[in-house]
């Protein structure tokens, strides 16, 4: 049962700190749609897809004292940051061998912004569509956030690029 939860502090350890949970929403989301073997299932909310199972996951390894969480007030908005503490590097033991992409893959997420991020998984939630269809969608469904044709752009290339590095 916890091996799950073991994925979740692999994953923040290998990115060393996720700040905000919306980032760290999207990065799962994406790496299981490349592939990695995060169990979590996703809806499509507000802010892109959006686990449920991942929010309680997190939560707990907090209360077990894996990971801390931090507040940051931003003025404008507040942020969770999240790291593992020394007890969660010995829960680490338990977690199977990470796959050798991960971590570039993790390194490459995190050095994007949540609204990068935010964009690429909303599109990766409609890749069973063509891709006009799924730039249709997205901006339906993410209209606010008008999202411009280079972004669009970026986010496939990205897209493309983790595939690359991906697990096959």
């Amino acid at each position: 049962m916890l091996q799950e939860h073991a994925k979740i502090v692999q994953f923040v350890s290998l990115a060393n700190e996720i700040n905000g949970r919306k980032k760290m929403q999207k990065m799962v989301y994406i790496l299981k749609k490349m592939n990695f073997p995060f169990a979590e299932k996703y809806e499509l909310h507000m802010y892109g897809p959006y686990s449920e199972e991942l929010t309680l996951r997190v939560e707990e390894l907090c209360e077990m004292g894996f990971l801390a969480e931090r507040f940051e007030d931003k003025g404008s908005y507040k942020q969770y940051c999240y790291q593992v503490t020394e007890e969660g590097s010995k829960f680490l033991t338990t977690a199977d061998a990470p796959k050798t992409q991960l971590s570039d893959c993790i390194g490459r997420l995190n050095e994007k912004s949540s609204r990068f991020l935010e964009l690429v998984s909303t599109l990766l939630f409609f890749d069973q569509l063509d891709k006009e269809d799924q730039i249709a969608k997205v901006r339906i469904v993410k209209n606010k956030l008008n999202f411009t044709d280079q972004e669009f752009d970026q986010a496939f290339a990205f897209i493309e690029e983790m595939q690359v590095t991906s697990v096959s």
